[in-house]
């Protein structure tokens, strides 16, 4: 009887800790987002993956975080160095999904595809962080899964809750 209150118990902490991390994680991006770019959840892009292979997959980080892991078949276009030479030959109409590490830098590239006349342009919500969170997979240059997250900095660090943390 014990060793059942027990598990009771531990499997109570273990979702309230949980709910309790989601929740701060959507805290923290609150202040982030400005809601100008609408967000899609890992669970919804996992599927449309699945089942649809005319979505397109932007990676707005920087070049060496894109190097260490990203989505699977997710195009570089950067940051700091996004240029619409990137995506010009991409249909004004087609699915676009915008990512980054969080979704405060992919909200910013994503204006600026709507602002170009894209219109169907979501933004990761919770980015690779949520991503792999979630238990779905990222993939490093040579096309390999890979445990391997660009965290960014040790700040940053400890919303990555998934994966191996890599900071260099």
């Amino acid at each position: 009887m014990k060793t059942m209150f027990f598990l009771i118990m531990v499997i109570a902490f273990s979702i309230s800790s949980f709910s309790q991390n989601d929740t701060a994680f959507d805290e923290m991006l609150k202040k982030y987002y400005k809601g100008t770019v609408e967000t899609i959840p890992a669970a919804q892009l996992y599927e449309d993956m699945q089942n649809d292979t005319g979505i397109v997959i932007l990676d707005a980080r920087e070049k060496r975080e894109y190097d260490v892991s990203h989505l699977k078949n997710a195009v570089y276009v950067g940051f700091s160095e996004f240029s619409f030479k990137k995506v010009k030959k991409l249909p004004k109409d087609a699915k676009i999904i915008v990512y980054c590490s969080i979704g405060a830098r992919s909200e910013n590239i994503g204006e600026k595809l709507l602002s170009k006349g894209f219109k169907n342009v979501y933004n990761l919500y919770g980015g690779i962080f949520d991503w792999k969170n979630k238990g779905y997979q990222v993939y490093d240059n040579s096309g390999e899964e890979t445990e391997d997250v660009f965290a960014y900095s040790k700040e940053w660090g400890v919303w990555l809750k998934k994966g191996n943390k890599v900071y260099e």
